[in-house]
C-alpha cells in the first residue's frame, strides 16, 4: 500500500479548523495609557473597561466566538414562556451526552450552584471535591457549609509532570466519608480542575470516586464546565482510550455521576447559559422550586429561547475531534513557548488556559502581598494583556476572616474559544518575555477595600511602597 495512504503527514503549524467570517476591531493603547487605566481601576483588572484591553485572557467563560451555525440557530429561537420547543431541543442535546432525567436550565453556572447548594447545603455540612472553583466554594460557604479540597498531592506541584493532576485523592475521600459521612450531602468532581491549573481527571479516577461515594450512600455530581476538554485528555493520555470517540468517553464520564452543574459559557460554546441536570426526582423538584423563585419557568430558566438553540448547536460542535485537537494543541503552543522563555508554568498545559507560576517567577513578593496580582497588572501595563490571578487574592481569606496563603500563586491566561489567532498568541508570548525581563523590579499589592465574598471581582488594591 502507498505510504502516503498509510501515514498521515505531521505538521508543526497549529491550524485553526475554521475560517474567519466576521471580525471586530481591537483598540490599540500606549503603555502610558494602560498605566493610567490600571490606576483608575484600582489595580483590579476586572474593573477595566474591555475596550481598553488588547488581548483579553481574563476568562474563557462566555468570551468565545459563536459559529455560523449557532447564529443561524438563534433565528429558530422560540420565546414562548412555557414549553418552548427550543427547550426540548436543548434538553435532548444535553441528554445525548449526559443521560440525566431532569435538565434544568439556568442563566449561568453559578445560578445552578446557588440552587443546588441552597437545597443540599447548610451549617455543619461538608462538600468534598478535587478543587472547588471560586463561585462553587462561595455558594457552598454562603449556606454555612464547608468546602473541602482533596486533589492528589501531585496537583499542588506546578513543575511536576503528571497526566491527570486534577484527580481526587481517593484515600482522603474514603477517610472523610468514614469520619464525617453524615455531614456530606454530595461529592463533587470538577472536570477539568480549573483552580488547579485546568488539569484533567482520568476516567479511572472518576470511576473510583463514584464507587467510594456510592458505597457510602452519597451522590456524585460533576462540575462539568470543561467536560469535552477533559474527555480529549482522557483520549490522549489514558491507557486504552486512544481509539475511542470523544462522545463515548463523555457518556462514560456522565454515567458515573448522579448529576451535574454546568456553566454553558465554557465547552458548550455559549455566551451565556448553564444548567443543573440530575436523576433524583425529589431533589429535582426542590431545585425547580428555587429556580422559579430566582431564574424563571423551568423550560427557560433565565435564558431566551434563542440562547437555548445556540447551546444545543454548541454541544454538537464542542465534541468535534478536529476542534478539540486544535484547542488543546494551541493552548500547549503557548505553554511550550513560555517554558522555552524560562517562564515557570504549571506542567503539563491544561486545556483552556496556561497558568504562570507567579510564586516561582516573583519569589521576592510575599504571598499575602499577592504576586499573582502583581504579575497580572504588569502584563496589562506592558502589553494590554488581561489575565486573572488565581492565588491568595482569590483563596487566602478563610471563612473566619483570617488570611492563609493559597496553595499556589497562579496567573491564568484563559484562551477564549475560536477567538484569537496564532499571531495574537505570539504577541502574548512577547509581552510575557518583556515582563520576565524586569520581574525583579515588580512590587506586591495590598488590599485597601474588599467585599465580604468573592473579593477578587471588586476589591481595590494599592502598590506596596
Amino acid at each position: 500500500m502507498d505510504n502516503d495512504v498509510c501515514h498521515e503527514p505531521q505538521f508543526r503549524t497549529v491550524i485553526e479548523p475554521f475560517r474567519i467570517h466576521s471580525v471586530e476591531p481591537l483598540r490599540m493603547t500606549t503603555a502610558a495609557q494602560r498605566r493610567t487605566k490600571a490606576a483608575e481601576a484600582h489595580y483590579n483588572l476586572f474593573q477595566l473597561h474591555a475596550e481598553d484591553v488588547l488581548i483579553d485572557l481574563l476568562t474563557d467563560s462566555g468570551t468565545g466566538a459563536m459559529s455560523r451555525d449557532q447564529w443561524a440557530a438563534i433565528q429558530h429561537g422560540d420565546e414562548s414562556y412555557a414549553g418552548s420547543p427550543s427547550y426540548y431541543l436543548f434538553r435532548d442535546a444535553v441528554r445525548h451526552l449526559f443521560p440525566y432525567e431532569h435538565v434544568i436550565p439556568t442563566h449561568q453556572g453559578r445560578a445552578a450552584e446557588k440552587i443546588f447548594f441552597g437545597v443540599l447545603g447548610g451549617p455543619g455540612k461538608v462538600v468534598p471535591s478535587n478543587t472547588h472553583f471560586d463561585t462553587t466554594r462561595a455558594n457552598i460557604e454562603f449556606t454555612g457549609a464547608e468546602a473541602v479540597d482533596l486533589v492528589i498531592p501531585e496537583g499542588h506541584d506546578p513543575s511536576l509532570v503528571h497526566p491527570f493532576k486534577g484527580n481526587l485523592d481517593v484515600d482522603r475521600l474514603e477517610a472523610l466519608l468514614t469520619e464525617r459521612g453524615d455531614d456530606v450531602p454530595v461529592v463533587m468532581l470538577t472536570v477539568t480542575n480549573n483552580s488547579g491549573g485546568g488539569q484533567p481527571v482520568s476516567l479511572d479516577n472518576i470511576r473510583a470516586v463514584c464507587e467510594i461515594a456510592h458505597r457510602h450512600g452519597k451522590p456524585l455530581f460533576l462540575d462539568a464546565c470543561r467536560f469535552a476538554e477533559n474527555a480529549w485528555f482522557i483520549k490522549e493520555r489514558e491507557p486504552g482510550q486512544a481509539d475511542r470517540d470523544v462522545v463515548s468517553i463523555i457518556q462514560d464520564m456522565a454515567a458515573c455521576a448522579d448529576g451535574m452543574t454546568m456553566s454553558a459559557k465554557k465547552d458548550p460554546m455559549g455566551n451565556i447559559g448553564g444548567w443543573l441536570a440530575l436523576q433524583d426526582d425529589e431533589l429535582a423538584a426542590a431545585c425547580r422550586n428555587l429556580l422559579i423563585l430566582t431564574e424563571g419557568f423551568p423550560t427557560y430558566g433565565g435564558l431566551a429561547g434563542r440562547d437555548l438553540e445556540a447551546l444545543a448547536q454548541g454541544l454538537k460542535e464542542t465534541v468535534s475531534h478536529d476542534y478539540l485537537r486544535y484547542r488543546i494543541r494551541s493552548t500547549a503552543y503557548l505553554a511550550d513557548a513560555l517554558e522555552h522563555a524560562g517562564i515557570p508554568c504549571i506542567k503539563p498545559a491544561g486545556g483552556h488556559a496556561v497558568y504562570i507560576d507567579a510564586k516561582a517567577m516573583l519569589p521576592h513578593i510575599d504571598p499575602l502581598h499577592f504576586p499573582g496580582q502583581a504579575l497580572s497588572v504588569a502584563l496589562y501595563e506592558t502589553g494590554g494583556v488581561r489575565a486573572c490571578e488565581i492565588g491568595s487574592v482569590m483563596f487566602a481569606r478563610q471563612p473566619d476572616g483570617s488570611e492563609k496563603p493559597a496553595a499556589m500563586e497562579l496567573v491564568r491566561l484563559a484562551i477564549p474559544r475560536r477567538t484569537y489567532t496564532q499571531s495574537h498568541i505570539d504577541y502574548v508570548i512577547e509581552v510575557c518575555e518583556q515582563v520576565k525581563a524586569r520581574a525583579g523590579d515588580l512590587r506586591g499589592y495590598r488590599i485597601v477595600e474588599e467585599p465580604p465574598a468573592l473579593r477578587h471581582f471588586t476589591a481595590r488594591f494599592a502598590p506596596m511602597t
